[in-house]
C-alpha cells in the first residue's frame, strides 16, 4: 500500500505542471463571453478588403448616434412640463378678498360710495378669480419657454395648455384690475393697493411626473430608419467604407450578434475561446520549459506566473460588467515590471503576452486594446527599471502613459479620420492606468516575502558589511572575507559582460563561504604558521572542508537569507573534489584510486548563469593564487585549463549558459586576474600522472 501511494505521488509530481496550466485554462473558461463575435473588421474611410457583402437576411437600418442624439434633444426641448393644481387655494382667497371689499366700502371714507353695489362687485371679482385659477396660476410664467406645453394635473384628470396661455401672480393682479375698470367699477385707492399686494400661485412643478413623461417619450424613439432587404448589396470589394456604408455594416453586425446569441450557438463560442486560451497557455508552457526551466520546475514560481493570468482575466471580466468604467484603467504593466525585477526581460515580455492575450478575449475593446497593451508592455521591457531609483521609476511610468496616449491617438485617427472626433476622456483612464501602475513598487517587497524572491532592494540591503553574518565573518575569518570580496569583484565583472545579474552574483559571492566560520583555521587563507590538517587524515580534512557548504546553508537559513542566495552556497562547488587532499590521499594510499566519493562535494550542480559564474570565479581566484610569478601566457593557460576541467568534470551540464557566454567570462577572468598573485599552497604531484591538467584548489586546498 505504501509503495502504491509513493508511486501515485511521484506520478502526480510528474504531471503537476501540466495540471497547473490546465487548471488555469479551466478557471479562465468560466469567464468566457457567451456571444460570438462579428466575423468582419471594418472602420470608416478604410478599404473593404473582403468579397462583396450582401445581406443574408432582412435587418433594420439603425439610426446613427448623431441622429439619435438630435432626436433625443428635440424631445427634451418639446417635452411637456407637469404641474399639480391645488384646488384649495381659491376659496380662502375669495373669502379674504370679499371680506376686504366689504370692510373698505362699509367704512366712511374714500371707498364709501352708495352707488357701488358691494355684493355685485364681490361676485364679479370671484368670477374672474375662478376663471383664472381654473387654468392655473404660476409663481412666474417668465421662467417657462414660450413654445413649451404644460400638463396640468387636476385630481384624476389632466389637461395640456400652452405655456403662453398661463398666468402668473403678477399677471393675475393686472388682469383683475383691468377687468374691474372695463366693467365700470372704479376701485378706490385702498382696494387697488390691496390687490397689488395680493394673490398666490396654485400650480406646483411635479418633477417626478415630468421625468416619467420624458422617459416615456424617449423610450418610444424608433431606432431604425429603414429596412435592408435580404440579398441587397451592403458593400463591394475594395470600396471605401463611407459613413452610410459604415452604418449599414454596424446595423448588420448588431442583428448578426443578436441572432447568434441564441443558446444553440453558445457551445461553439465556448469551444472557440477555449481553443485560443489553451493555445496561448501551451505556447507559454513550451517557452518556460525550454528557456526558463528554473521557473517551470519550481512550483511556487510557476504558480506565481499563472496567477497573474487568472487575476487580470478576472479584472477584465468584472470591469466589463460595470457601467462608466473603461478596461483601459487596468494597470497591465505591473506584470512586466514585477517579472523583470525578479527574473529577466524575456520572461517579462512572454508573461505579459500570456496575460494580455486571454484578457483581450474577455474584453469588448478588441484589436485596439491588444495593440495598446502590447506596446505598453514592450516599453516596460526595454526600459531601465530600478526600484531603488524613484526618479527613474517615475520616468518609466511617464513613458507608459505617453505610449497609451500616443498609441490611442494613432488608432483613433485611423478609425475616426479626424482629430475632432477623438474621445478626449480616454486620457483620464490612461492616467489612472499609469497611476495604478505605481502599485508595483509596494507589491515587489510583498511578493518577495510571499514567494521567496529577491528584489534589488533586498540585495542592496544584504550587501551592507554591518549585517550580522558579514560582521561575524570579518571577525572570525578575515581571510575568507577578503577572498569573498575578490570573488565578488571577479564574478560581478563577468556577469556584466554576459548581461547576467551582477548585483545578485556579488551578493552570492559575499555569503558563499560563511560556513567557514565554524572552523576558520582549517582554511589556508585564515591560517598563520600552524596547519591543523597535519593532525588529521586526508579523509578527515576533506570532510571538514566539505562541511563548510552544509554549515553555510544552516547559518544562512537561520539568518533568514533568501533561498536564491542560499542556492549560491549549495552550488558554488557543485560535485567537485577537494583535489588537494584527494591527490595527497592517492600518494599515500594508491589502492584507493577508484573511490573518490568521500572527497566530493554533495552538490547540487549550478543551474543559473549567476551560479556558474560564481563557481568559476571562486575556483579561478583560489587556484591562481597558488601560482608563483606566472607570465601572462601561463596565467591565461591556467585559467583556460580550470574552465576546461569544469566542463570535462560535468559541473556545467545543468547550467543555462552558452559557450559564447562562457568564452566572454573567460576573457574577463583573464583580464582581472593578471594582477592578482598571492602565495597559495602548491599542488602535490598527482599519482595518476595528470600533471598537465589544471584543477581547482578549494580555498587553499
Amino acid at each position: 500500500m505504501k509503495s502504491f501511494i509513493q508511486l501515485a505521488s511521484s506520478r502526480l509530481v510528474l504531471f503537476l505542471q501540466p495540471l497547473m496550466f490546465i487548471g488555469t485554462v479551466l478557471v479562465i473558461s468560466l469567464m468566457f463571453p457567451t456571444a460570438s463575435r462579428f466575423k468582419y473588421a471594418y472602420e470608416r474611410q478604410q478599404i473593404w478588403q473582403y468579397d462583396d457583402l450582401k445581406a443574408p437576411f432582412d435587418f433594420a437600418m439603425l439610426k446613427t448616434d448623431a441622429e439619435l442624439r438630435a432626436e433625443q434633444q428635440r424631445i427634451r426641448e418639446q417635452a411637456s412640463l407637469v404641474y399639480d393644481i391645488d384646488p384649495l387655494v381659491l376659496s380662502p382667497l375669495q373669502t379674504e378678498l370679499a371680506e376686504k371689499v366689504n370692510a373698505l366700502y362699509a367704512i366712511p371714507g374714500a371707498c364709501a360710495d352708495a352707488s357701488v353695489n358691494v355684493a355685485r362687485l364681490t361676485a364679479f371679482i370671484n368670477t374672474q378669480l375662478e376663471k383664472t385659477y381654473k387654468q392655473g396660476v404660476l409663481p412666474d410664467v417668465a421662467q417657462l419657454p414660450a413654445d413649451r406645453v404644460v400638463t396640468v394635473i387636476y385630481g384624476n384628470t389632466f389637461y395640456e395648455i400652452p405655456a403662453v396661455n398661463l398666468t402668473d401672480v403678477a399677471q393675475l393682479r393686472q388682469q383683475l384690475l383691468d377687468s374691474l375698470t372695463r366693467s365700470g367699477f372704479t376701485p378706490c385707492p385702498e382696494l387697488l393697493q390691496y390687490i397689488n399686494e395680493w394673490g398666490v400661485a396654485n400650480l406646483t412643478y411635479n418633477e417626478k411626473r415630468t421625468d416619467e413623461l420624458l422617459d416615456n417619450a424617449l423610450g418610444k424613439i424608433v431606432l431604425s430608419s429603414g429596412i435592408i432587404r435580404q440579398g441587397e448589396l451592403i458593400v463591394s470589394n475594395n470600396n471605401v467604407i463611407t459613413d452610410d456604408i459604415y452604418q449599414k455594416l454596424y446595423s448588420f453586425e448588431q442583428e448578426y450578434l443578436r441572432q447568434t446569441s441564441s443558446e444553440q450557438s453558445l457551445p461553439s463560442v465556448f469551444v472557440g475561446y477555449l481553443i485560443l486560451t489553451t493555445l496561448v497557455l501551451v505556447i507559454f508552457s513550451v517557452y518556460l520549459q525550454r528557456h526558463a526551466p528554473l521557473v517551470y520546475n519550481r512550483y511556487s514560481r510557476l504558480a506565481f506566473l499563472l496567477l497573474w493570468i487568472i487575476i487580470y482575466a478576472y479584472l477584465v471580466f468584472i470591469i466589463e460588467r460595470l457601467e462608466g468604467i473603461s478596461t483601459y484603467m487596468i494597470p497591465f504593466c505591473i506584470v512586466p515590471i514585477v517579472i523583470k525585477t525578479f527574473f529577466n526581460e524575456k520572461l517579462a515580455l512572454f508573461t505579459h503576452l500570456a496575460v494580455v492575450l486571454p484578457a483581450s478575449f474577455l474584453s469588448s475593446l478588441g484589436f485596439d486594446f491588444l495593440v495598446l497593451q502590447i506596446l505598453a508592455g514592450a516599453v516596460v521591457v526595454i526600459s531601465q527599471i530600478d526600484t531603488r531609483d524613484w526618479s527613474g521609476f517615475f520616468t518609466v511610468i511617464l513613458f507608459i502613459f505617453i505610449t497609451y496616449a500616443v498609441g490611442y491617438l494613432g488608432l483613433s485617427l485611423i478609425t475616426e479620420n479626424s482629430f475632432l472626433d477623438i474621445d478626449k476622456s480616454m486620457g483620464i483612464w490612461f492616467f489612472f492606468n499609469a497611476f495604478l501602475t505605481l502599485l508595483s513598487y509596494p507589491l515587489i517587497p510583498l511578493l518577495e516575502r510571499i514567494f521567496g524572491f529577491v528584489s534589488p532592494i533586498t540585495l542592496v540591503e544584504l550587501s551592507d558589511m554591518n549585517r550580522p553574518l558579514l560582521r561575524e565573518l570579518a571577525l572570525k575569518a578575515p581571510g575568507t572575507l577578503q577572498h569573498s570580496l575578490q570573488v565578488g569583484n571577479l564574478a560581478e565583472a563577468a556577469a556584466r559582460r554576459i548581461k547576467a545579474d551582477p548585483l545578485l552574483v556579488r551578493i552570492g559571492a559575499l555569503y558563499h563561504d560563511i560556513g567557514k566560520m565554524k572552523q576558520p583555521e582549517l582554511f589556508v587563507e585564515n591560517q598563520s604558521e600552524i596547519d591543523p590538517h597535519e593532525a588529521l587524515s586526508d579523509q578527515q580534512s576533506a570532510t571538514a572542508i566539505i562541511d563548510h557548504v552544509a554549515e553555510g546553508v544552516r547559518m544562512a537559513k537561520k539568518a533568514g537569507l533568501p533561498p536564491l542566495v542560499i542556492d549560491f552556497i549549495r552550488t558554488h562547488h557543485g560535485t567537485t573534489r577537494t583535489e588537494y587532499f584527494y591527490r595527497k590521499h592517492l600518494n599515500d594510499v594508491p589502492a584507493a584510486v577508484s573511490n573518490d566519493e568521500a572527497f566530493r562535494y554533495p552538490g547540487p550542480l549550478p543551474r543559473s548563469k549567476e551560479e556558474v559564474i560564481l563557481m568559476l570565479a571562486d575556483s579561478i581566484e583560489a587556484a591562481c593564487r597558488s601560482l608563483k610569478s606566472p607570465t601572462e601566457d601561463e596565467l591565461n593557460e591556467f585559467i583556460n585549463k580550470i574552465i576546461a576541467h569544469k566542463l570535462k568534470d560535468g559541473q556545467l551540464q545543468e547550467a543555462r549558459i552558452t559557450f559564447r557566454e562562457l568564452e566572454q567570462c573567460r576573457v574577463v577572468f583573464q583580464k582581472i586576474m593578471r594582477s592578482v598573485h598571492h602565495v597559495r599552497v602548491v599542488y602535490p604531484e598527482s599519482a595518476e600522472g595528470n600533471d598537465d591538467e589544471a584543477v581547482e584548489i578549494t580555498h587553499g586546498f
